[in-house]
């Protein structure tokens, strides 16, 4: 037996450059207890909590929580890469779904160092090994860093099947500056053109821009999950709540097909799509607003035909067409996305939560789609981990 899962309160402090930031036992707390002021709840009232992080040692979760009270709770560190905020809800959600507990907190804050991602632990195998040797063998050697490796090849790979000018990627860099001016916590709010974006420098001549990946962050943000009865109880709200999820994993095609856009994900995204729409009976065209992971410029791009968003080679016409922003089809990332909101990895997914809560809520402010009662988020980590939501109003 299943039982309906409300966004109760949500949180989320404003993101920064490394550096700038408050350490991440502060973050994480803050976050916490603005997400529980906005579900008008205390933290004795929660069961569970979920924290996600991936840069932080054993039980920050724990450090970051003490911060708000000490109630002998089950806390659960939550590291799945890039995905960890949503694997966090997942888990809450599923606490609370399946009748364990009724109040659930899901937690992610990143306290982030500048530069490209890199391996902490060098003293044994890597998680994205294969991953990495993949990339190699379609690619060739280089030593371009890892992250721009995977998903500007994977960029590349749709360049070269449909023809995709460089120009699709600064348009989406672009939109996402428009996005992010509207958005008081995003870390980047200045505007760019998409001109200025392929003006910028090159970190792989003919693929990407500097400005087309996402920048190192620091942040957190947090989320209040109830159950039916719990809202009744405590009066929480209820307008917001999460008619599916699902959750995968990489398949051998990951490795097998040759496909860069395959090893950074879009397999995962496709089949985790296709389960929640059916699962829901929601599909694509019910669709209002959209958070996906756009790490990179060619991820967002490669992702909207992974859910469906646009037929396979039809992403260049989408963004044309203007059917990614104001006026179109769908919104996507009016936050600013990873790109300009910022990325600070274990909170990222709760971030987009903390959006399209607001955006179905219907007090997104500046950023508000209008009309907003459909919301999909992605979030995806090489390693590899993808998560897809559904959130209705």
């Amino acid at each position: 037996m299943t039982r309906k899962t409300f966004v109760a309160g949500v949180g989320m402090v404003p993101f920064a450059k490394p550096g700038a930031s408050e350490s991440y036992e502060k973050m994480g707390a803050a976050a916490t207890r603005l997400a529980l002021a906005d579900a008008g709840i205390g933290y004795g009232a929660v069961e569970e909590a979920y924290a996600g992080y991936i840069y932080g040692d054993t039980c920050s979760g724990q450090r970051a929580l003490y911060e708000v009270g000490l109630t002998g709770i089950p806390i659960f560190n939550v590291n799945n890469a890039c995905s960890t905020g949503s694997n966090a809800i997942y888990l809450a959600r599923r606490a609370i779904e399946t009748g364990v507990a009724d109040v659930v907190l899901a937690v992610g804050f990143e306290q982030m160092n500048p530069g490209a991602l890199g391996a902490v632990f060098r003293d044994r195998p890597k998680s994205t090994e294969r991953f990495e040797d993949s990339a190699r063998d379609i690619l060739g050697a280089s030593d371009i860093p890892t992250a721009i490796r995977l998903f500007g090849g994977a960029g590349f790979d749709h360049m070269k099947r449909h023809g995709t000018p460089l120009e699709s990627f600064a348009k989406i860099r672009a939109k996402a500056s428009r996005h992010a001016a509207r958005n008081p916590l995003a870390v980047f709010r200045k505007e760019v053109t998409a001109e200025e974006v392929m003006a910028d420098q090159v970190i792989w001549p003919g693929v990407m821009t500097r400005l087309m990946a996402c920048p190192p962050t620091c942040g957190a943000a947090a989320a209040v999950l109830c159950s039916e009865d719990a809202a009744k109880k405590f009066g929480l709200d209820t307008r917001v709540w999460i008619a599916g999820q699902a959750m995968t994993t990489d398949t051998a095609d990951t490795f097998e097909s040759q496909d860069m856009r395959r090893v950074v994900g879009y397999g995962m995204a496709q089949r985790a799509a296709e389960q929640l729409y059916h699962a829901t009976g929601i599909g694509p065209d019910d669709v209002d607003v959209v958070e996906l992971h756009d790490c990179f410029a060619h991820n967002e791009l490669i992702i909207y035909e992974a859910l469906g968003l646009c037929p396979e080679g039809g992403a260049q016409k989408f963004i044309d067409d203007g059917d990614n922003t104001y006026g179109g089809r769908y919104v996507v990332n009016p936050s600013g996305g990873l790109l300009s909101k910022g990325h600070p990895i274990g909170a990222t997914g709760l971030a987009q939560c903390v959006e399209l809560t607001q955006q179905l809520r219907g007090t997104a402010d500046a950023r508000q789609v209008e009309g907003a009662r459909v919301a999909l988020q992605h979030n995806v980590g090489v390693g590899g981990a993808c998560v897809v939501t559904m959130y209705r109003n």
